[in-house]
């Protein structure tokens, strides 16, 4: 039987990437607009309206019934389906595909990827390796629930602004960060946002990040991974892979590399970059 992968827009995964797969819309409120993620607004529209604009644009979650619709053509396609969404912990994403899926006992399969953004992205591209080996929806869904547990999303952000902004951290505290040029880590663990450490610049953020990924058994280059930017441009993350050279040389001849879409970029803010990896097992 075919397969089909769905995700969501929170994965930054975007169509069309392979005909297998089918990426959801998040919706993106900025005041009295909305747009569809990745449809309506691009990654580059998204940062050029947060740079412009003095409020935070709010995210909503995929209703129940869009993903019932697109379980329902897949099924009625005679497809069946493994459905990877972004982490419970961050979003109602993952209930509402719960809830579609029990229309189709036996033909959807639905992952918590406990994670977001590259992170989640490169669990969908792990379910798509699994997928060419063979393996049907049940054994591809029951794997990516066991390797999730190796997903490692380390990232760096340029500014404390948009975390004061959606009341991360306090006015204050950006302050002085801002004028220090602090820079935090932080990470996906467990399915949440958590600050690993601050550093004060680029250089020595570049370092810490470096050091975090050291800290893991290793990053498995047999396994999906990515880096990725949030913003205009990609000159930041230019600079981290030229720091961090030794993390990959002779061990991958190219660096796939794509953009931090708005679902987390709201909470960024422009010049982040980030890792995701799966560490060696």
């Amino acid at each position: 039987m075919k397969i089909r992968m769905i995700t969501d827009s929170a994965s930054d995964l975007l169509s069309p990437h392979r005909p297998e797969v089918t990426v959801l819309p998040m919706t993106i409120t900025f005041g009295e607009e909305q747009f569809r993620d990745g449809v309506d607004l691009t990654h580059r529209q998204f940062y050029e309206k947060l740079i412009e604009g003095e409020e935070l644009p709010t995210t909503s979650q995929i209703a129940p019934a869009q993903f019932e619709e697109a379980f329902r053509d897949a099924v009625e396609a005679g497809e069946s389906v493994v459905a990877v969404v972004l982490s419970s912990k961050l979003s109602g994403t993952y209930q509402s595909a719960c809830i579609a899926a029990e229309e189709f006992p036996g033909k959807v399969f639905v992952v918590d990827s406990a994670n977001a953004t590259i992170g989640e992205r490169i669990l969908v591209e792990r379910g798509l390796e699994l997928m060419d080996q063979g393996l049907d929806a049940a054994a591809i869904a029951a794997k990516l629930d066991e390797e999730k547990a190796d997903i490692r999303l380390v990232a760096l952000l340029d500014t404390l602004e948009y975390l004061k902004r959606g009341g991360r951290v306090s006015a204050s505290v950006a302050l002085v960060g801002g004028l220090l040029a602090i820079k935090p880590v932080v990470a996906v663990q467990d399915g949440e946002v958590v600050v690993l450490g601050k550093a004060r610049g680029s250089k020595n953020g570049n370092n810490l990040l470096v050091q975090e990924i050291r800290k893991t058994s290793g990053v498995d280059f047999d396994r999906p991974y990515l880096l990725g930017y949030a913003g205009l441009n990609d000159s930041l993350l230019q600079k981290y892979i030229a720091d961090s050279a030794a993390l990959w040389e002779g061990q991958a001849d190219s660096l796939p590399t794509g953009t931090v879409g708005g679902t987390i970029g709201t909470h960024v803010g422009p010049g982040a970059i980030a890792v995701a990896f799966f560490r060696k097992s």
